[in-house]
């Protein structure tokens, strides 16, 4: 599964860069979060987006405004879940290849929308 795929890869790109995931794919009524870590100070949740290319938009523009609203209140069940004092922010990562092959490219984007 291509979401799936993307998923690893990009918890893969964040434990290179010395990310902790924290959990991974933790629903809600409202939603789902595909990546909680920790990063010095943050509590970062996730949202990938996974593209077999950038041909016809950027990945990160499906986060739309009704989307980033499931997000946060998602992120705040979990906060609400595992007490935390780190400062929480929602970055979105898009990855995009072939499913079982290597990402062509990863972008990340911290701090992708104000919550």
């Amino acid at each position: 599964m291509r979401g799936a795929w993307g998923e690893q890869a990009a918890a893969d790109y964040l434990q290179r860069k010395g990310y902790e995931i924290l959990d991974r794919n933790y629903r809600t009524r409202w939603g789902e979060l595909d990546i909680v870590a920790a990063y010095g100070r943050y509590l970062v949740f996730v949202e990938v987006k996974t593209r077999s290319s950038q041909r016809f938009a950027a990945a990160r523009e499906a986060v739309n405004q009704s989307k980033q609203n499931r997000l946060i209140r998602t992120a705040e069940q979990w906060m609400q879940e595992h007490h935390t004092l780190l400062q929480p922010r929602i970055d979105v990562i898009e990855v995009y290849g072939a499913e079982g092959g290597p990402a062509k490219a990863i972008y990340h984007l911290e701090n992708a929308f104000d919550a």
